[in-house]
């Protein structure tokens, strides 16, 4: 997992980072190059920030050239990656020249780093850099003669505009998965490479069938090929690990650890492997700036069972600033990490039962601590099902997170309303500048919590769509905006997703709005026994636009963090069986949609609560439902009401007073006035 030191000398102007050196303690000026560019693979921007992690200790003077130098670099730095697909073919030919050295036929590049992230840093960046391809999850298979590249269903018209298809054959991730595609590919013989850093046991098990049934062979590999041929690689990030208050976290992190602790103990286990740097971040009550979105700071960590807990804490100890190390107390050690395989083998030594995450743990971690002589059972991280509930002052600070967030969207939606009818000219990017300087304009905003999809006319029909230049649509009368974005604030994480009339809405476009409205509001309202899962519910969101023969090929609702990941486990609401039950305290999306390719995108999301409902009489069991906390408007252009029932109209109705009500004491003027004119009752 180790990253080597790239050649910073392109990154940065060589005079103005002499003259920052002279201006530095020799200690903090020894690697210097170096350390600015990991902290440029970062996201941190605040000067306070990066000289803490550059240059502790040095005087206030050298904030400003830090800071200049790190965000010059940045865009550098990223752009080969961004040049994926222009440089596709070149790269595409050097992999498989590292390949045949190492005697190889084929191998894996997943998009995926140690840790199994949604958002990962541009060191693993490894499929982007070889495809062009820039989505959230996907897998490129690279054969002597062949290549192809597997995206789910959000994505299955943008891979092919970012992929060369005559170098990568497109294929649905689940109609079509590698697995099935390598059975046929692979020759008696052949020999399939993978990293194990970047694979779980259960992520691979399918293709190791196929390529058992083909008689090939499935290769772990020592040292990642990209890497050696990626000749200009981001180093691993480099950001400052912030305390999260208990305050805001509602737990000590103390505690946390002893209740975990108690929990391993009870099952027999000896300690387990914390790999989902969410996890670290819920259980230690830290942050961090190291990938774009989601305020996580890197590592892993061991957590021994018993007592009052103790947690081994393998992470750059240069992110570890004097505030986190005197938060994190003396139940919590740090350790550099290229001490984590010898820790691992320490435990095997000692024959222990190690517990490792089902859904984020490498396989590295299983074939290290087995061949040590320990156990890796896999199950579910410790961590994931108390960070999903939440306690009542982080739900207290969603609410308190998704009443600023709203009042800022509305601020933004008046803007917008009233600029296009002046005849302004604006496009998506356009948009998407102005939503975040809304929310930034509060002091409480830390950045966005996922890339914001603003997709007008066809772009709003590819699920997860990033507005570039080259793709970037003026909004135009007569079409949609379907418009999903988030924000991370320190009490909560937002995500709301509002489909917009530009203009007069078509009768189709009022109908299919009417449609995906009608199963939000439905699984908004549900009630359900304790002990029902997400995949129960499913059903009532997509009910509707069944009934007219139409369906979305997404799941409903995931998880969302505390100040943490936007898209969160175990719980999920999809059609993919899940026997997660929800709980009160865990937060998960509601967003129906529905696309049609090349024309326009509908989608409407809330993030609601589970809450634990007073028992009705005679009830037998104990009933649950949800608490909606996005307060945003939805747009009464594009409601049909003559499609709704009466209740669905009251349930609008409802919500709008709500939102009303919750916004008017932060917003006035123009603001204000457009709150109220778009809150107004509807009827039939």
């Amino acid at each position: 997992m180790s990253t080597a030191e790239p050649a910073t000398a392109p990154l940065f102007d060589g005079d103005a980072l002499a003259e920052l050196a002279a201006s530095l303690p020799p200690q903090a000026a020894e690697r210097l190059g170096f350390r600015l560019a990991a902290a440029a693979a970062g996201t941190a921007e605040r000067p306070t920030d990066l000289l803490a992690v550059i240059a502790p200790g040095a005087p206030p003077a050298a904030a400003a050239p830090v800071t200049g130098l790190v965000l010059a670099a940045r865009q550098k730095l990223l752009a080969p990656i961004a040049a994926g697909r222009q440089a596709s073919a070149a790269r595409l030919a050097d992999l498989r020249a590292a390949l045949a050295a190492r005697n190889l036929t084929g191998f894996l590049v997943p998009l995926a780093d140690e840790h199994q992230g949604e958002y990962i840093p541009p060191a693993a960046q490894r499929l982007a850099w070889l495809t062009g391809f820039g989505g959230s999850a996907g897998l490129a298979v690279v054969l002597a003669e062949r290549a192809a590249i597997f995206v789910d269903g959000r994505y299955t018209l943008q891979v092919r505009d970012q992929v060369d298809t005559a170098l990568f054959e497109p294929h649905h991730l689940i109609d079509a998965p590698p697995s099935r595609w390598l059975a046929a590919a692979l020759k008696p013989g052949d020999r399939l490479g993978f990293d194990p850093w970047l694979h779980t046991q259960g992520g691979l098990a399918a293709i190791e069938r196929a390529v058992q049934a083909a008689g090939a062979a499935l290769v772990a590999v020592a040292g990642n090929p990209i890497d050696a041929v990626w000749r200009d690689r981001p180093p691993a990030p480099l950001s400052p690990m912030q305390p999260h208050p208990v305050a805001q976290a509602g737990e000590p992190h103390e505690a946390k650890i002893a209740r975990l602790a108690a929990g391993l103990a009870a099952e027999g286990l000896d300690a387990a492997v914390i790999s989902a740097p969410d996890g670290l971040a819920w259980l230690l009550n830290v942050r961090g700036l190291d990938v774009p979105n989601n305020p996580l700071s890197l590592g892993f960590a061991i957590l021994e069972a018993g007592g009052e807990g103790r947690v081994r804490l393998f992470t750059d100890p240069a992110k570890v600033t004097v505030a986190a190390h005197r938060h994190l107390g003396n139940r919590v050690s740090v350790e550099a990490p290229a001490d984590l395989g010898p820790a691992l083998d320490a435990l095997g030594a000692a024959g222990a039962r190690v517990r490792l995450d089902q859904a984020t743990a490498a396989l590295w971690l299983h074939h290290r601590i087995e061949a040590a002589g320990g156990t890796a059972l896999a199950g579910l991280d410790p961590c994931a099902l108390p960070r999903a509930v939440k306690n009542p002052v982080e739900i207290a600070g969603s609410r308190a997170a998704h009443v600023r967030d709203g009042a800022a969207i509305v601020r933004f939606l008046q803007a917008l309303d009233a600029d296009l009818a002046a005849g302004a000219v604006l496009d998506e990017i356009d948009v998407v500048a102005r939503l975040q300087a809304a929310r930034a304009q509060h002091a409480w905003f830390r950045g966005p919590s996922f890339d914001t999809i603003a997709g007008a006319g066809p772009n709003g029909a590819i699920v997860h769509y990033r507005a570039t230049p080259e793709t970037s649509r003026v909004l135009a009368a007569g079409t949609l905006l379907l418009l999903d974005s988030g924000a991370q604030y320190p009490d909560g994480t937002t995500d709301v997703t509002r489909t917009l009339a530009l203009g007069t809405p078509s009768p189709e476009h009022r109908d299919r709005y009417t449609l995906v409205l009608k199963g939000h509001l439905a699984l908004g309202a549900a009630r359900f026994p304790a002990g029902t899962s997400g995949s129960q519910l499913d059903v009532l969101a997509r009910a509707p636009l069944w009934q007219a023969g139409l369906d979305y090929d997404h799941g409903t609702g995931h998880g969302v963090g505390s100040f943490l990941c936007v898209h969160e486990g175990p719980q999920r609401i999809s059609k993919m069986p899940n026997t997660v039950a929800l709980q009160p305290g865990m937060i998960v999306s509601n967003e129906p949609g529905y696309y049609k390719t090349g024309a326009y995108g509908i989608r409407i999301e809330n993030l609601i609560a589970v809450t634990a409902l007073p028992a009705p009489a005679g009830a037998e069991r104990d009933m649950l439902g949800f608490e909606t906390l996005t307060l945003v408007p939805y747009d009464r252009r594009l409601i049909d009401t003559h499609r709704l029932s009466a209740a669905e109209i009251a349930l609008v109705n409802a919500y709008h007073a709500r939102v009303l009500g919750a916004l008017s004491p932060l917003l006035d003027g123009a603001a204000l006035d457009w709150l109220k004119a778009a809150t107004a009752p509807i009827s039939p």
